[in-house]
């Protein structure tokens, strides 16, 4: 149904339906919480994750998506993205991005969250702090027919100030009954994302990417998923589902025991 609309824009009932999908995310996420933290294996936290899921009648998005082989992702320290759940266990000093993308009843909820393991190198708190205060500068930039354009501008302007990285091939993306769709949503200001505007009932995520180095990425040729910086520095990301209403932004994947805005790490 989706496919035919021009801007895939939701309808009331398709909007409660993704707020439905995106608060269980938010509580799988909260569940997982208190177990990310050292000694755990994220083979572990992936086990976690796919049970919890299951158990509440729910299909875990990342599975067998494409061919990725686990049902989230845990992207560690120079990770940027697409990290496979394996046998690591976590240990003081680490960060790892948690990314969880659920299904309920045919809808698709995502997020993701850095996580400090213990004590951290200032480096990896600052480029923690910094994703994470990009993610809701974007989202309080933005406005009814907006261009997308908004959020790269913001995000670029803050990780400027650290002469941080914004990883650029990797984008935030439409969201609904399909996991990747219409519009795509870069980090940095582009001629494309200038041309396209968040109309009311459009559902996309907001998820940069923040290298403590440079933006370039390596992908790994061994498994086809992982995605590091090309310079092994450190990167952080987070991640929320954004509904653009006819009043502004609605954040659908609020955590109710996360970092909210304005948090420090």
């Amino acid at each position: 149904m989706l496919h035919g609309r021009r801007h895939l824009q939701l309808v009331d009932s398709e909007r409660d339906a993704m707020r439905v999908a995106c608060q269980f995310n938010a509580q799988l996420m909260d569940f997982v919480r208190p177990h990310v933290k050292a000694g755990i294996t994220t083979e572990a936290i992936d086990r976690m994750v796919h049970e919890y899921t299951l158990d509440h009648g729910h299909t875990p998005a990342c599975l067998n998506y494409q061919g990725f082989p686990k049902s989230c992702c845990t992207s560690i320290n120079e990770v940027i993205c697409h990290g496979i759940p394996d046998k690591y266990e976590l240990k003081e000093g680490d960060i790892v991005n948690v990314d969880l993308t659920s299904i309920v009843d045919g809808w698709h909820g995502d997020q993701s969250e850095t996580f400090l393991i213990g004590e951290v190198t200032p480096e990896a708190k600052q480029v923690t702090q910094c994703a994470f205060d990009c993610l809701y500068l974007a989202i309080d930039a933005i406005y009814p027919e907006c261009r997308v354009s908004e959020i790269g501008r913001v995000i670029v302007e803050e990780a400027k100030k650290y002469n941080f990285g914004v990883v650029e091939e990797f984008v935030g993306h439409g969201l609904g009954r399909r996991f990747h769709q219409d519009p795509s949503i870069p980090h940095v200001p582009t001629r494309a994302a200038h041309s396209v505007r968040l109309l009311p009932g459009v559902c996309f995520t907001i998820e940069p990417m923040i290298n403590i180095g440079g933006a370039a990425t390596q992908l790994d040729p061994t498994d086809g998923w992982t995605v590091r910086t090309r310079d092994r520095s450190l990167s952080a990301q987070f991640e929320h589902t954004i509904l653009m209403t006819e009043n502004g932004p609605e954040i659908l994947s609020m955590t109710k025991d996360g970092p909210q805005k304005g948090h420090k790490f």
